[in-house]
This record gives structure tokens, C-alpha cells and sequence, in this order.
């Protein structure tokens, strides 16, 4: 599922504070490479069991991911349910509870970027 509308795409911060807001909101900067990241909020269905990644894409506008001080900006926001043994599973429908701490993630995470 893709998130529109979050107010996170097009922001841009440098690695540094974005690792830094990011792990405040709960994500973990888990793919990388010189030019591009990705961070992983981990979502734990309690009622149901299984897990959900809420994750979102970030590409370096300035800089390589080498240095704190590149910039980064946000390109997609999106949630999937994990499958076994390694894999995300998109287009299964998504239970409320995850939905409304999917959205809590997403608004800390935009609160922090803005300041």
C-alpha cells in the first residue's frame, strides 16, 4: 500500500538528522547504498499476529551516504505485510490498528523533518 498525501514526499534533510528524526519515530535505516536508503518502521499485529513494515525511500539530492552531511529527500511512503522467509506483501488489506499506527509513525516522523 502507498501512502499519498503524507506531506513527507519532496522533503529533504541531510543524513545526519535524518537518521537521527527517524530513529526518534520509531524507523531504522535498514537498505543503503551511496546514493539511496531506506528506512523500515517494524509494526507488530497484535490481534492477528504477523508483522508490518511501514518504509519509506530516500535518494541522495546532495552528497553520498558516506558523509552525515548529505542530503537526502523523501520519495515514496509505503506499508507491507512480511512473508515468509524474506518479503513484503502489498496488496493484502491492511487491519485498522496498523493503519492508525502507520499514520502516527508517518505524522512524527513530518513533524520532525519541518522543524
Amino acid at each position: 500500500m502507498i501512502f499519498e498525501n503524507t506531506g513527507l514526499v519532496g522533503l529533504t534533510s541531510d543524513l545526519f538528522y535524518l537518521d537521527e528524526s527517524a530513529a526518534k519515530a520509531g524507523f531504522v535505516r535498514w537498505q543503503w547504498e551511496y546514493y539511496r536508503a531506506t528506512y523500515d518502521c517494524k509494526i507488530e499485529d497484535q490481534q492477528n499476529g504477523g508483522d508490518y513494515f511501514l518504509r519509506f525511500n530516500t535518494r541522495a539530492v546532495e552528497g553520498k551516504l558516506e558523509k552525515s552531511d548529505a542530503v537526502l529527500a523523501i520519495e515514496a511512503v509505503y506499508l507491507g505485510k512480511a512473508t515468509y522467509p524474506h518479503g513484503l506483501e502489498y496488496e493484502s488489506p491492511v487491519p485498522q490498528p496498523i493503519m492508525d499506527i502507520a499514520a502516527q509513525r508517518i505524522l512524527q516522523l513530518k513533524q520532525l523533518l519541518e522543524v
